[in-house]
């Protein structure tokens, strides 16, 4: 615990098998109280390998669910858990599980309910070896989102974010899509509901076992972020009404 608040790091992992290990070996045991691993229905040995390392809660999708439908698995295990702290880590190891004292510290301090770790902020994110066109791909995202959702962040696409246990409780989150486009509805919804974000500078590592999307994906959730975009600002209009802000 910190400050009293109970921590969760909840994994969403598929085919996470060769990279959980080292991944689970950084967290910080000493505020942590819990950890949720969520495999996907993968096609390794992601299940028994958490097992092995003696995480408690392993939870195996019978069916893959995607990105999305592993996360909803996660936060809602997190929540039955009593969490006051939600930390979403990748278990692929692109995120260093080293920072999740400072984010936990910015939430249980009472600063922030929502933290982010930005790879954009300083030079993590090239650096770390994100492709180019990803980087372009993800500056031009994040400056369509920052005009129609008026906000500054530095990226919406990031993998790390942390939760107060309060916001999960307060967003419809069980009613977003259940592919990649999930991340941005969150921040849609946590941003309609008056919540501010937090980012921190966060180094990040691109490899061959670490998890990516390919670029026909990226294309499809490039349309999906601007789809998003726009509805929250058709519903900030109330031109519209949508489920996920309901």
């Amino acid at each position: 615990m910190l400050n009293g608040k109970k921590i969760v790091v909840v994994l969403p992992a598929y085919n996470a098998a060769l990279t959980l290990e080292r991944t689970y070996n950084e967290i910080p045991f000493d505020i942590v109280d819990e950890v949720v691993l969520v495999d996907d229905h993968s096609k390794d040995n992601t299940a028994d390998e958490g097992r092995r390392l003696g995480i408690k809660h392993v939870i195996r999708h019978e069916e893959n669910k995607g990105y999305g439908g592993n996360q909803k698995t996660c936060y809602n295990k997190a929540l039955e858990l009593g969490a006051d702290i939600v930390i979403m880590l990748h278990p692929d190891y692109q995120y260093t599980p080293k920072l999740i004292p400072s984010m936990c510290h910015i939430i249980a301090g009472g600063l922030y309910p929502v933290v982010l770790g930005s790879r954009i902020l300083g030079k993590g994110a090239r650096k770390g070896g994100m492709p180019m066109y990803k980087y372009i791909f993800n500056r031009f995202l994040t400056l369509f989102e920052n005009i129609l959702i008026g906000q500054k962040l530095s990226e919406y696409h990031t993998g790390y974010r942390a939760f107060s246990g309060e916001v999960l409780r307060n967003i419809n989150f069980n009613a977003n899509n259940d592919d990649f486009v999930f991340d941005n509805e969150m921040l849609s919804q946590i941003f309609m509901k008056g919540y501010e974000i937090a980012e921190i500078t966060c180094p990040t590592k691109y490899f061959e076992e670490a998890s990516s999307i390919n670029f026909s994906r990226s294309m499809k959730y490039g349309r999906g972020v601007l789809r998003v975009s726009l509805q929250h600002r058709m519903q900030l209009w109330k031109l519209a009404k949508y489920k996920i802000y309901q």
